[in-house]
């Protein structure tokens, strides 16, 4: 009798964040709380917007000092880049999504959370089929803050993946080193 092969831990744990992202996604009420169409409820929106993008770079400065000068395995710091993805993804699309339910005129073409989240991935993509796209002033600000943080999250990764490589080719070198002079180095 064969083995299967089993999952990884971390692709359990990507996967589960990603099916609670969407979970909380498409159940969230998004008209709570404060009526969003008076003054108060205007100021708090606005108030609200700015202060979860605030606390949306809060968290991906913290992430991105941590995973580059954590000494963890690539696989664990790209884990936390892709969850903090997750967690941007489903703020822009919530964002997008109660934008254009209040000010109809936002956006071109989306309608639904389903559109809200596809304009999100489509935008973090950089793909831009031009189906949905921004044409109000307040959506086209929201979207470029979601394209700095994407160029973030985007830069991070590659910061992540050069790091892994660029050790690899040193690790590997050292050892060519050690072997052509005929044992490890021991005057480091």
């Amino acid at each position: 009798m064969t083995r299967g092969r089993r999952i990884p831990a971390h692709a359990m744990r990507n996967g589960a964040v990603a099916l609670c992202a969407l979970l909380f996604y498409y159940t969230v009420p998004v008209g709570w709380v404060f009526d969003l169409d008076t003054w108060p409820g205007q100021v708090v929106g606005i108030v609200g917007f700015f202060v979860s993008v605030a606390g949306l770079a809060w968290l991906v400065w913290v992430s991105v000092e941590h995973f580059l000068r954590s000494p963890t395995a690539m696989g664990e710091r790209i884990d936390g880049v892709l969850l903090v993805l997750c967690v941007v993804c489903v703020v822009f699309a919530l964002v997008y999504y109660r934008m254009q339910q209040l000010h109809p005129n936002q956006f071109t073409g989306l309608e639904t959370r389903t559109d809200a989240l596809y304009y999100t991935l489509v935008t973090l993509a950089t793909i831009g089929y031009g189906d949905i796209h921004a044409i109000g002033q307040g959506a086209r600000i929201a979207t470029m803050v979601q394209i700095v943080f994407d160029l973030v999250v985007l830069g991070t990764l590659l910061a992540i993946i050069t790091s892994s490589v660029t050790g690899r080719i040193q690790a590997a070198t050292r050892a060519m080193n050690e072997l052509s002079d005929g044992g490890p180095d021991t005057t480091r």
